[in-house]
Parts: structure tokens; C-alpha cells; sequence
């Protein structure tokens, strides 16, 4: 039977994500709206977001957090084109923004010491093989895949090498081992439900020391230049920002990071997240046409769940159509470069009790295709 209770939220994208829950735009503090970036109240508030950015996420001392153009993607490539090229290079991939960055690597920097592991969606490659004396790049959560590191035994706490971890759909979503990641990258659109186009850089002391003492052998565009004279620009970790930022998006980050404070910290915000991946637990346990992408449970993604069905692609192309004809979920479907599939944001500004709603819709909509 048609279920008759709906989500109230039906916003399941996977990027750019839900607002938080009690989102209104007409609440943001906008002071700064018309002002210079480089004004005082410009910089204050580029430079708040910057340190609760810290602050809620219990970075270790002399961990620095900087606001970059270009979302995630401009953080990893500038911190790529800036740091990669003075040690061998180990890259983990087994998703679409991973493999970007095997490309990056291999295509566009034309690095020649370099180890690329590459796993097919589900999978993770062998982590093991990461070697101390060499840098390492990789994601945390895999965003197309639904696939995440589980820990981070296999990074070595007497390394040489730096940890380059992309970490966009993890932040705010699941607990980081910081003292074992070097740079981590991440955007506001994801877990807190942000607006896009800016990226967060944070860069541990020992990813200074190699900023302040290499210079890569390629150009550098302005937007990638983190040092001067080999020493580290330290206002773009103050709020002085590269590049213009929009500053009505830094006022909503604001606003994502005012309600991870009022409810608990980052514990609260992974707890919301773990109950919404849960009730996909109890779901896909009891039927046999649902599974996880992820072969590993260890390895289940709290953010961006990623199921398969035992449909064709067509009729999961018309699985996801009925379902946002209703109105019970936007956007679900599977990464265009992945399986076919369903793909649910489970992060912390959906509402678990929106993710129990929608559960009887997916059935609904499976069995209403094979009809």
C-alpha cells in the first residue's frame, strides 16, 4: 500500500545538502553584507568562522584553519600543486573525487614517484601499503561510493611523509583521527548543510614546515599561493582571505556552526548522523532486494549512503523520478560515475525521524516499478 506519512524534509542531496533543521535565511546576522572582505567586521566575521571552525572540532594546538576558493576541489589541488612533488607520492582511491586525484597527480602534475591503489566501488584498496617515508593522499568518506575509512591504524605516528586527506563528507559527521592528518580539506555545503564555492584548508604544523620550506618546480596560480619568501601567509588562517569569499556564505556558515554549538559539539552532530545511518540499517536488514554498496559494514558510510537494488538502471532511473514526484526525496539518485543505485544524505542536519518517513517510500517505489 501507498504509505501516507511523507518526510518533512525531502532534501536527501548529497551536495549541496540540507539546510539544518529550523533553517530560515531571514535569521542570518548580515551585518557584513556590502562590506569589504578586508573591513573589520569583514575580516571578524571570515576570522570566527575560521577559529569555532577549530574550536568545535578540538583541533590539536597549532593546528591552523584558513578559508580557500573553489569548495573542496580548490582545497585539495591547492594544497596538492603546493606540497606534493619533495617526497614520493602514495594515493588511495576508490570513488570519483579519489580518482580525481590519482589524476591530478599523475595527469596534470606529471609526478613520477608515485603509487596509486585504486579499488572499485565498495571496496576499499589496501591501506597498508601506504608507506611513512611517503606522502599520502586520500579520501576519508568516499562520497560517490559510500564507502569510509573506518580508522587510522595504518598511518604510521612516527611518518615522514605528510597525510593529505580529503575529508569533505566526513567533517562534522565522523570522529577524525587529527593528530594522524596532516591537511584536511572539507566544505561548507556538505555535512553542515552550507553554501557552495568555499573550501576549508587545515594544515598541522608539520604541513607548514614543508609549505615554509619547499617550492614546487611548476607555476603557481595566485589562488594557490600560500606562502611569500617561504613564509606562510598566516592572515589567510585569520580571515584575510585569498581570493574575495561571498560574504552572505560566510554568514550561513556561521549560522551551520551556531547550531552544532546549541546542540552538544561535534558528538551531537556525529550521534544525529550514526541514528539516520541506523534506521537504513534495520531497513536494508530485513529485505533482500536492498544492499549497502560497501562489501564491508565496518566500512558503511554515515553520510552518503549508497545502496544497490536488485533493479535494472532504467528502473531506478524511474525509482528516483516517483519518488520526487511525490515529493518524499530529491536528488537520490547514485553518483552518475557509480553503480546505479540510491544514494541518501544521512548527515547531521537531516532529521531522523525524516529518514524513518522515507524508508516505507523506498519499498513503495521499488514495488511500484515492477508493476
Amino acid at each position: 500500500m501507498k504509505p501516507t506519512v511523507k518526510p518533512q524534509n525531502p532534501n536527501f542531496s548529497s551536495g549541496p545538502c540540507s539546510k539544518r533543521p529550523g533553517y530560515d535565511v531571514a535569521n542570518l546576522e548580515l551585518g557584513t553584507l556590502g562590506r569589504s572582505h578586508r573591513s573589520s567586521v569583514g575580516k571578524a566575521a571570515l576570522q570566527r568562522a575560521c577559529s569555532l571552525t577549530a574550536e568545535l572540532l578540538n583541533l590539536p594546538e597549532g593546528y591552523r584553519v584558513g578559508v580557500v576558493p573553489a569548495s573542496d576541489t580548490g582545497a585539495m589541488e591547492l594544497i596538492m600543486w603546493s606540497v606534493l612533488g619533495a617526497r614520493p607520492v602514495d594515493v588511495f582511491a576508490w570513488e570519483s573525487f579519489g580518482k580525481d586525484w590519482v589524476s591530478d597527480i599523475l595527469g596534470q602534475l606529471k609526478l613520477e614517484a608515485v603509487s596509486s591503489y585504486v579499488a572499485d566501488y565498495g571496496e576499499l584498496p589496501d591501506l597498508q601499503q601506504a608507506n611513512p617515508d611517503h606522502d599520502i593522499v586520500f579520501t576519508w568518506n568516499g562520497t560517490t561510493s559510500g564507502v569510509r575509512v573506518a580508522n587510522a591504524d595504518w598511518i604510521s605516528n612516527e611518518r615522514d611523509g605528510l597525510t593529505i586527506c580529503d575529508a569533505t563528507s566526513a567533517v562534522f559527521g565522523m570522529s577524525l583521527p587529527w593528530e594522524k592528518l596532516d591537511v584536511i580539506t572539507f566544505s561548507w555545503q556538505k555535512v553542515l548543510g552550507g553554501e557552495g564555492a568555499h573550501g576549508m584548508l587545515i594544515l598541522s604544523p608539520r604541513a607548514v614546515q614543508r609549505l615554509e620550506s619547499y617550492d614546487p618546480p611548476w607555476p603557481l596560480p595566485k589562488i594557490f599561493r600560500l606562502t611569500k619568501n617561504r613564509i606562510l601567509n598566516e592572515g589567510i588562517f585569520r580571515g584575510a582571505t585569498i581570493n574575495t569569499p561571498s560574504m552572505l556564505c560566510v554568514a550561513d556558515y556561521l549560522d551551520a556552526l551556531d547550531w552544532v554549538a546549541d546542540i552538544g559539539g561535534v558528538s551531537a552532530t556525529i550521534a544525529r548522523s550514526e541514528q539516520n545511518l541506523a534506521v537504513i540499517k534495520a531497513f536494508v536488514a530485513d529485505r533482500d532486494w536492498i544492499n549497502f554498496l560497501a562489501k564491508d559494514a565496518a566500512q558503511i558510510s554515515n553520510t552518503s549512503v549508497c545502496l544497490t537494488l536488485d533493479l535494472d538502471s532504467q528502473k531506478i532511473v524511474e525509482m528516483v523520478k516517483l519518488l520526487a514526484a511525490e515529493v518524499i526525496a530529491f536528488d537520490i539518485g547514485a553518483y552518475r560515475d557509480a553503480p546505479a543505485g540510491l544514494r541518501i544524505w544521512c548527515g547531521a542536519t537531516i532529521e531522523k525521524s525524516d529518514v524513518e518517513a522515507l524508508m516505507p517510500w523506498i519499498e513503495w517505489a521499488y514495488n511500484s516499478v515492477q508493476n
